[in-house]
């Protein structure tokens, strides 16, 4: 089992950085390649970049909590939980064409649950 997961390109896994600024101020944000890419294809999808997409997530989940204790945290989560979403709608046999498995992001996150199945 941990072959089909060593075997994972490395720079998937690698860290970087990023400026992002959000309301004026400018943060700095280490999320894995892996993130960033799938952070990109929402971005894309919804017609932003991604540092407008990171400003609206922040944005709405201070409405709806008050307070971002880690959002390096929650924008892992929000990435899997949209691949999570997407991969559901692929195997459920329902194509969203926003969602469109051609997609890199889209397509490791298939790997992943194949892998898991």
């Amino acid at each position: 089992m941990c072959e089909i997961y060593v075997k994972a390109d490395p720079i998937l896994y690698e860290s970087r950085s990023r400026s992002v600024r959000i309301h004026g101020v400018v943060t700095s944000i280490r999320l894995e390649n892996l993130f960033w890419d799938v952070l990109a294809d929402i971005a894309a999808r919804d017609g932003m970049t991604v540092n407008q997409l990171i400003a609206k997530l922040y944005d709405e989940i201070v409405e709806a909590r008050g307070e971002v204790p880690n959002l390096a945290s929650f924008l892992r989560v929000s990435c899997m939980r949209y691949l999570t979403l997407v991969v559901g709608r692929e195997g459920d046999g329902h194509r969203n064409g926003d969602a469109d498995a051609s997609r890199p992001a889209t397509r490791r996150a298939a790997e992943v649950v194949a892998l898991r199945g």
